[in-house]
């Protein structure tokens, strides 16, 4: 089985960055992380492919930067990446990098399609229905538990009450949760990493044109916390949570 698993590279949440004066998007270093969101699914991509013999190549639309994110991917697992890397594609929406990873998988061939429900820098959480729509292929999504064979996929749909099980013939897209445990990489794996095939292409060997973009009009410093009203009990003090209560409609 040939799977496809749609990663992020990131700017690490834990350093501070910046966004650029004239559209307000983010200036992404040349060292990303991996999104902590998709190591769910490249982990639900190597169980399935040890279980099918098949093969992993991950899918990014990105900066290249150092690579950093990819090897990471790479570290745990996966056989290859494609990495689509175009200044065209800066500041792209959701629907262009549907388009724009719809088409690289089409030009390299898959049997299924693996994605976390949202990115951490973006949280748009359509990207992969989109996909689905361009693929012509069935979305299952919030999987906790994925299953492969014979033609089809069976996942553990997650609901608020429990989980609904779901079938779809292959090929098909699954979006995984964050529930799922993730393995972390060897030093075989993170050496092997460094010599794995990246392949890089452009939106203009995609055949991708007519891309669209974010419009960010302004962007605020988050307000300051304002300090708590403090209240002194002398037997009465819920008199006070109960007229707050009142006043935010909760009660």
């Amino acid at each position: 089985m040939n799977i496809a698993v749609c990663v992020k590279q990131i700017p690490d949440p834990a350093t501070p960055y910046e966004l650029d004066d004239e559209n307000h998007w983010v200036i992404r270093p040349e060292d990303q992380v991996l999104d902590d969101t998709d190591r769910s699914g490249v982990e639900i991509a190597l169980q399935l492919a040890e279980a099918t013999e098949g093969t992993v190549t991950l899918y990014s639309m990105s900066p290249s930067g150092s690579l950093q994110g990819i090897r990471q991917a790479l570290a745990m697992g996966a056989d290859a990446a494609v990495l689509v890397d175009d200044p065209e594609l800066k500041g792209a929406d959701a629907l262009t990098t549907a388009r724009v990873l719809a088409a690289a998988m089409q030009q390299q061939g898959f049997d299924l399609v693996v994605a976390g429900t949202e990115s951490t820098d973006g949280y748009t959480g359509i990207m992969p229905q989109m996909m689905s729509e361009i693929l012509d292929v069935p979305c299952l999504s919030f999987a906790r538990k994925v299953d492969a064979g014979d033609g089809s996929v069976t996942i553990e749909r997650q609901t608020a009450d429990g989980f609904d099980v779901v079938t779809a013939p292959i090929p098909a897209l699954i979006t995984v949760t964050a529930g799922i445990e993730p393995r972390y990489p060897t030093f075989k794996g993170i050496m092997q990493a460094k010599s794995k095939p990246v392949t890089t292409l452009t939106s203009a060997e995609l055949g991708i044109s007519n891309t669209t973009h974010q419009i960010i009009r302004s962007v605020e410093p988050v307000a300051a916390r304002a300090a708590g009203e403090i209240v002194e009990d002398e037997g009465e003090a819920y008199l006070r949570i109960i007229e707050v209560l009142e006043q935010a409609k909760v009660v």
